[in-house]
């Protein structure tokens, strides 16, 4: 007699069983393990040493350095991030100013390495293994940690009334107080200065004699004004800075226009200045 064909169902189990082998053998061949993509090893830890100076004045205690380790690798490439990242992950308590990190707002400025500059514009020295050395302004009063008391500096910069001085009145419908390009020319390298104070606070003169050298940062302002076409308070301004000490204790060291961050030349200014004193005398 003829044997029964199977039934349908058996024939799907059969056929499910010989599909299930098949991949079994499939997938312990070497060929096919070989194929797979392993993931890769994570990256060995690239700690770097941050000494950051310290001092809360509610503590009553002396102020000292932190350090603190970072990985580089888990970071972004600049001060602040780091900064940011020790504060976030590490210390909550530590205090600075920071705002745009873009180099426009000048909050975050401080001493890194020696040099003063923004900490969002310096970037991590990855090169060397030394530890980074992180200190508020030189020579100025501290609030707490990097934070630096401004009061003095802003005083300063509004003692030369930093605004259009003028006694010309508007014509109808004229809404600005135009000038020549030649004229605007005159103002650049001027009217970027963001009053970071890293060129002033660098500046022995202003070290020494903060209290009457108006500083590189407000001299150069002032003469952002002097220079202006617009204005017609000229004389005044110029007799304003006739002092021996406001504008006279500059020596010309200049490193004023090596560290600002805006690569612009306070120094410069400060001559222009005594140039167009002699029209005063």
């Amino acid at each position: 007699s003829k044997p029964s064909n199977p039934k349908p169902r058996d024939k799907m189990l059969a056929r499910a069983s010989r599909l299930v082998s098949s991949r079994i053998a499939t997938s312990t061949s070497p060929r096919f393990l070989s194929s797979l993509k392993v993931d890769s090893v994570a990256p060995e830890e690239n700690i770097k040493f941050f000494k950051i100076y310290r001092w809360d004045p509610d503590s009553g205690g002396k102020p000292y350095l932190s350090t603190y380790p970072v990985d580089l690798n888990d970071c972004g490439p600049m001060i602040l991030d780091v900064l940011l990242k020790i504060k976030n992950e590490q210390d909550p308590t530590l205090t600075f100013r920071r705002s745009c990190r873009e180099g426009i707002c000048g909050s975050c400025a401080m001493n890194i390495n020696g040099s003063n500059t923004l900490a969002c514009l310096c970037y991590v020295d990855k090169e060397s293994t030394d530890a980074t050395k992180i200190y508020p302004l030189p020579h100025m009063y501290v609030v707490k940690d990097l934070v630096p008391d401004m009061g003095n500096f802003y005083e300063q910069y509004r003692s030369i009334e930093p605004w259009l001085h003028t006694n010309n009145k508007k014509e109808e419908n004229q809404a600005e107080w135009l000038q020549s390009k030649d004229d605007r020319k005159k103002l650049d390298g001027m009217y970027e200065c963001i009053l970071c104070a890293c060129c002033s606070t660098s500046c022995p003169s202003y070290w020494w004699n903060a209290d009457k050298y108006l500083g590189p940062a407000v001299l150069m302002q002032a003469y952002r004004w002097i220079e202006d076409s617009r204005d017609t308070s000229t004389k005044e301004r110029l007799e304003n800075l006739d002092d021996s000490f406001k504008l006279y204790r500059c020596h010309t060291i200049m490193n004023c226009s090596k560290v600002c961050p805006k690569h612009l030349n306070p120094g410069k200014a400060i001559a222009n200045i005594k140039k167009r004193m002699t029209e005063l005398h």
